[in-house]
């Protein structure tokens, strides 16, 4: 059980606009460090949700290693090809779009994260229209309305596994230390 269940009362909220802040202890490089990470359990949305965004924030450094982890966050459903070549086209040179999700950045500090690390995960009246499925939104200091995560549950193990990442992907504002009109 994760620390969002102990506030939730071990659901899903029950309609409405609700905000989660989820600590995130580190960035992690490899599919060891995240499988050690205190939500790698997979059994809580939000947590999950907030695993993938700090996953995606490793994407520059180590494109491999990034998508070593993201399948083990996508479960029994590896990244094709294609999603594969989705995320280099989306991702590629561009190191502050999924930092750009981290609570405390802006473009005006070039997206530097303030210290601990969290990451705000959001659901409307809509995020669980059917049944294990969850539509989540996390908001980016970049865009101006949060940006869509799907999550699927499996009801077998209770595990949370991302389903789309598509909704994270547009880009964001670039930091001011890249805008030559800045």
């Amino acid at each position: 059980m994760g620390f969002l269940d102990n506030l939730m009362g071990g659901g899903a909220p029950a309609g409405g606009n609700n905000a989660y802040t989820v600590p995130i202890p580190f960035i992690p490089q490899n599919l060891q460090q995240l499988q050690q990470m205190p939500f790698a359990a997979l059994t809580n949305e939000f947590e999950v949700a907030a695993l993938t965004v700090a996953v995606l924030c490793n994407y520059c450094p180590n494109p491999q290693a990034t998508i070593e982890m993201l399948n083990y966050l996508r479960g029994p459903r590896p990244l094709s090809p294609m999603e594969v070549q989705f995320l280099r086209d989306r991702l590629a040179g561009k190191p502050w779009k999924m930092v750009s999700y981290l609570n405390g950045t802006s473009p005006q500090n070039n997206y530097v994260p303030v210290q601990p690390l969290s990451i705000t995960v959001m659901t409307t009246p809509y995020s669980y229209q059917n049944q294990d499925m969850a539509t989540l939104f996390i908001p980016s200091s970049g865009a101006d309305s949060p940006r869509q995560l799907d999550l699927r549950r499996k009801p077998s193990t209770g595990q949370w596994f991302v389903w789309g990442t598509d909704g994270l992907m547009p880009d964001v504002r670039i930091p001011q230390n890249q805008d030559p009109w800045a």
